[in-house]
């Protein structure tokens, strides 16, 4: 046995068997790669092209300078500071809060019996079959109307905003924790059940703790959809000062005749980078999050 595995270890190298074995997967992965990184890499060139058009960063990283990023965040008509931070504070708050209702929804259709339930999973998945632009009209009056009995949460307001984002991202969310919830097994609650526990203590101290990958990638789904969200924040936010980076931004090309693409990519670069940090964060529990929840 040793000698056989000698031999087949000193067996000489062969370009066909290993192309056959796994360098045809090495190939493709280099080619998705690049693919997949090429728009990045020409974002990032046009941010660094001081010419401020797109035409003039075809040749990528022909010309190099900070210009772009020195002004956008010093030009005062560019509130970008005031943007970033709007952004940061309702996507982390959307974040949250999704998550955390989320996972209360996915509790209950997961572990209560109740009348309704198997129709309360079935419409919260047809109504998501529906894009949320068909809805703008009527977000928009009725926030309105809300704005004039409690002008706080009504419209062009950070918490109006938010509440749209939570109601809209509550069934999708709830149906992908579902699966998850399910794979945690109902022995444990039973268990805990019987030393005494209610339902509030065991999904707060038990649940909560075994389905945290979903809760990463919800989470981050969360945080990333409400970043680059453009329609619902551009017709409920009006004044500049609470805007997001994705509406403020917008303002730098909306101008046919002079728009600023190397500012307009700078910012993308720089609004990017809260999305990249939290990914890599994140990413122990996104794979498992992803994957475990379509066992059952």
């Amino acid at each position: 046995m040793a000698d056989a595995s000698v031999s087949i270890a000193r067996r000489p190298f062969r370009f066909d068997r290993w192309f056959r074995a796994t360098g045809w997967r090495h190939i493709v992965g280099v080619v998705m790669v690049v693919f997949s990184l090429f728009p990045v890499m020409f974002v990032l060139s046009s941010s660094l092209n001081p010419k401020g058009t797109l035409t003039g960063s075809n040749a990528l990283f022909s010309t190099i300078g900070l210009d772009s990023y020195v002004r956008i965040l010093t030009d005062p008509q560019v509130p970008f500071a005031q943007w970033f931070g709007n952004t940061l504070m309702i996507a982390g708050i959307t974040a949250v809060l999704t998550t955390f209702l989320g996972a209360l929804a996915a509790y209950s259709f997961s572990r209560m019996r109740f009348a309704g339930r198997r129709v309360g999973l079935i419409s919260i998945v047809v109504v998501q079959m529906f894009p949320q632009l068909l809805a703008v009209v009527a977000i928009f009056l009725l926030m309105s109307a809300i704005g004039d009995l409690f002008p706080a949460i009504g419209l062009n307001t950070h918490i109006g905003l938010i509440m749209v984002y939570l109601g809209g991202a509550l069934g999708v969310n709830t149906y992908l924790m579902y699966g998850f919830f399910n794979t945690v097994p109902s022995s444990i609650d039973e268990a805990a059940k019987i030393d005494g526990a209610g339902h509030a203590r065991i999904f707060f101290t038990i649940i909560l703790r075994l389905v945290a990958p979903i809760l990463a990638v919800v989470a981050l789904l969360s945080f990333i959809t409400s970043v680059n969200e453009f329609v619902v924040a551009s017709v409920l936010l009006i004044d500049t000062d609470k805007q997001t980076l994705a509406v403020g931004l917008t303002k730098l090309v909306s101008n046919p005749r002079y728009a600023d693409w190397s500012a307009f990519s700078a910012g993308a670069v720089m609004s990017a980078l809260p999305v990249v940090a939290l990914f890599l964060f994140l990413q122990k529990y996104i794979v498992g999050g992803l994957t475990a929840g379509a066992v059952k």
